[in-house]
C-alpha cells in the first residue's frame, strides 16, 4: 500500500446544498429547503453528512421541546401518528437543594418564559429519525457514517464543499489494506450543523474571524441517564428541576428528571464548566446527586438503561458569532442558540435550519452561489430565535458574578423585566473569562472525596461508556489531539492536578505511574472510550487538547436519547 504522500485523489459529488449535522437544525434546512424548491417548481439537490452510524446514534439532549419551530416547519405534525411527540408536560416543579432537603419554589413566581404548559418531553435522537425519513422522503440525500473532517475552499478563499475523512488510517498515520479514500461533497452553500464546539465550525470561526465582535463562548456539560422506574413512582408527564446540591454555592449548574412514557424516567445534570476547583468531576457530582433523599427513592429498584454525555453552548445572544462566511453559514448548537435558564435549544435550532433555508433559496434564486447569506445573519436577532435569547442573556453572567442564592434571585428579576417591559437595568452583560481562564491552580482549591458507586444507583464511568454503546476502530490515529505533550505534564498535571481525569465524563484521560521510573508519570489517551461531549477542547487549561473527528461511525450509540 503507497504511503500518505501517494494518494490517489478523492472523488467528488456535487450538490448544490451541503449540510454537515443530521441534528436538527441541519435536518430543518434540509426539510425547508425541499418545501420552498417544490412550492417553486424547482430542482435543489441537498446532501446531509452524519458522522454517526445512523441518524441520532450521536443525538442527546434533556430534552423537553418547545413545538413552536416543529409547528412552523411541518404544520400537521400533530396529525402524524409516527411523530415522536407523544408525552405533554402536565407538571413543572423547580427545587432548591440543600444537603438533607429541599425547597419547592412556587410556580407563580417563576418567570412566565419557564413555564413549560404546552411543551413535550422526546427523545431527541428518535425526533432526529423521523425528521430525517421525512426530509428523504423529499429527495434529501443523507450519508451517516461519513465523518466531515476537512472544508474545501475555491480560489477566493470561499467555502465549497467539505471532504470525508479516509477510512482505514492506521495509527500510524499510513494506510492499511481497508484503505479507502475520503469523498469530496461539493455545494453551492455549506450548511455547518455539526453541534456544540464542532471541529470544523471552530475552523471557520477562526479562519473568518467570525468571532470578533461578539463575547467569549461559554460552555456547560449536561451528563444524562435513561432509567426504567416501579410504575408506583411514575408519572407520565412529570417535569422536575432542581439547582443547589450537590453543587457549591459559586458552582453553576442543575438537574432535570422527566417522565416518559412506559415507566421511563431521564435524569440529567449540567455544571457549568466555568467552575474553579481542579478536583471537581461533573460526573461524579451527578453520581452524588442521585443520592439525594428528593431524589433517590424514584430509582430504587430501577434499571439504568442508556447513558451519555454532551457539552452545551451556553454563551447565548452576546456570544452567537457572525454567522455567515463567503460559500455557508453556521446554524444550530454551531452557532450557540441554547436558551440556557429553559435548558432549551432544539426549537432554536430548527429556526435556524428554517431561517438559512429561506435564506439560501432566495440567493439561488437569484442565480447566486459561494457568497454571503448576508438575510439570514441580518435577520435573527429580530427574529423568534433572537428574541428568545435576548430575554435571557444576563441571567448566566449574573450567576457567576454573585453565586447561586443573590445571582439566581437577579437573573430572575431580570427575565421578569424582559418578559414584562423589555428592559434589563444591567444592559447586556459581560461573560468575562473562558471556561478554560476560570479554573485555578490546584493549590488553591479543596480536594474532593467522591464516594465509591454502589453499582445500584451510583456508577463508574467505565460501565457507563459501555451503556453508551460507544466504539471507535482500534487500530486508527488518535483523534484527541495534543498540542504539547510537555506542556501538559508541566502544567495540566502539575499546576492543576491532571484535570482532564476529573472533567472527561467517559474516562478517556488518564496520568499513569510509569513502570520503568515511578518518579513519572505518561499521559495515557482511552480514545475508544470517548463519548464525543468535546469537555477537553473547552476545559484544558491551555486550550492544549484539540477534539477532531475520529474514522466515520465511530463514538456512541445511543438508542433513544
Amino acid at each position: 500500500m503507497a504511503d500518505m504522500n501517494e494518494l490517489p485523489e478523492r472523488e467528488s459529488m456535487e450538490f448544490d446544498v451541503v449540510i454537515v449535522g443530521a441534528g436538527p437544525a441541519g435536518l430543518s434546512a434540509a426539510i425547508r429547503i425541499k418545501q420552498l424548491a417544490e412550492e417553486k417548481g424547482e430542482d435543489v439537490s441537498v446532501v446531509v453528512l452524519e458522522k454517526g452510524s445512523e441518524v441520532g446514534a450521536h443525538i442527546l439532549s434533556g430534552a423537553v421541546i418547545d413545538p413552536v419551530a416543529l409547528t412552523r416547519l411541518i404544520p400537521d405534525w400533530r396529525e402524524d401518528d409516527s411523530c415522536p411527540l407523544k408525552v405533554a408536560v402536565k407538571k413543572d416543579t423547580f427545587r432548591l437543594l440543600g444537603p438533607a432537603g429541599g425547597i419547592r419554589l412556587p410556580n407563580f413566581l417563576m418567570p412566565p418564559l419557564m413555564n413549560n404548559h404546552g411543551n413535550y418531553i422526546i427523545s431527541l435522537g428518535n425526533l432526529c429519525r423521523w425528521l430525517a425519513e421525512k426530509a428523504e422522503a423529499m429527495g434529501v440525500e443523507i450519508y451517516p457514517g461519513f465523518a466531515a473532517a476537512e472544508v474545501l475552499f475555491d480560489e477566493n478563499g470561499a467555502v465549497r464543499g467539505v471532504a470525508t475523512g479516509d477510512m482505514g488510517v492506521g495509527k500510524d498515520g499510513q494506510p492499511k489494506d481497508t484503505y479507502m479514500r475520503g469523498m469530496e461533497l461539493l455545494g453551492k452553500y455549506t450548511l455547518i450543523g455539526e453541534g456544540v464546539r464542532g471541529s470544523l465550525a471552530k475552523k471557520l470561526i477562526a479562519k473568518y474571524d467570525l468571532d470578533k465582535d461578539c463575547d467569549v463562548p461559554k460552555f456547560g456539560i449536561g451528563i444524562k441517564e435513561l432509567w426504567e422506574i416501579d410504575p408506583a413512582k411514575h408519572e407520565e408527564g412529570l417535569v422536575e428541576h432542581t439547582f443547589g446540591w450537590p453543587l457549591s454555592e459559586g458552582t453553576g449548574g442543575g438537574s432535570f428528571l422527566y417522565h416518559l412514557e412506559n415507566n421511563q424516567v431521564v435524569v440529567g445534570f449540567v455544571v457549568y464548566l466555568n467552575y474553579k476547583n481542579p478536583h471537581l468531576s461533573p460526573f461524579e457530582e451527578f453520581q452524588r446527586f442521585k443520592t439525594h433523599p428528593a431524589v433517590r427513592e424514584t430509582f430504587e429498584g430501577g434499571t439504568r438503561v442508556s447513558y451519555g454525555a454532551r457539552c452545551i453552548a451556553e454563551g447565548g445572544y452576546q456570544s452567537v458569532p457572525r454567522l455567515t462566511f463567503p460559500g455557508g453559514a453556521l446554524i444550530g448548537c454551531s452557532a450557540g442558540f441554547v436558551n440556557v435558564p429553559r435548558i432549551k435549544g432544539i426549537h432554536n435550532a430548527m429556526d435556524s435550519g428554517i431561517e438559512v433555508a429561506e435564506a439560501l433559496m432566495g440567493a439561488v434564486a437569484e442565480g447566486r452561489s459561494h457568497d454571503e447569506l448576508t438575510a439570514y445573519e441580518d435577520g435573527w436577532r429580530k427574529g423568534p430565535i433572537g428574541k428568545d435569547l435576548f430575554k435571557v442573556r444576563n441571567v448566566k453572567p449574573l450567576w457567576a458574578k454573585y453565586g447561586l442564592t443573590f445571582g439566581v434571585s437577579l437573573g430572575g428579576l431580570d427575565m421578569w423585566l424582559n418578559s414584562l417591559f423589555g428592559f434589563s437595568p444591567f444592559g447586556t452583560m459581560k461573560h468575562g473569562k473562558t471556561d478554560a481562564e476560570s479554573t485555578l491552580p490546584a493549590e488553591k482549591c479543596r480536594p474532593i472525596n467522591y464516594p465509591k458507586p454502589d453499582g445500584k444507583l451510583t456508577f463508574d464511568r467505565l460501565s457507563s461508556v459501555f451503556l453508551s454503546g460507544t466504539n471507535h476502530e482500534e487500530d486508527q490515529p488518535c483523534h484527541l489531539v495534543v498540542g504539547n505533550m510537555e506542556l501538559q505534564k508541566t502544567s495540566e498535571h502539575d499546576v492543576y492536578a491532571g484535570l482532564s481525569k476529573n472533567f472527561c465524563p467517559a474516562g478517556v484521560y488518564e496520568w499513569v505511574e510509569d513502570e520503568q521510573d515511578p518518579s513519572k508519570v505518561n499521559y495515557v489517551i482511552n480514545a475508544q472510550n470517548c463519548v464525543h461531549c468535546k469537555t477537553c477542547d473547552i476545559k484544558d487549561p491551555n486550550g492544549n487538547i484539540m477534539w477532531t473527528v475520529p474514522e466515520g461511525a465511530g463514538g456512541p450509540t445511543y438508542p433513544n436519547m
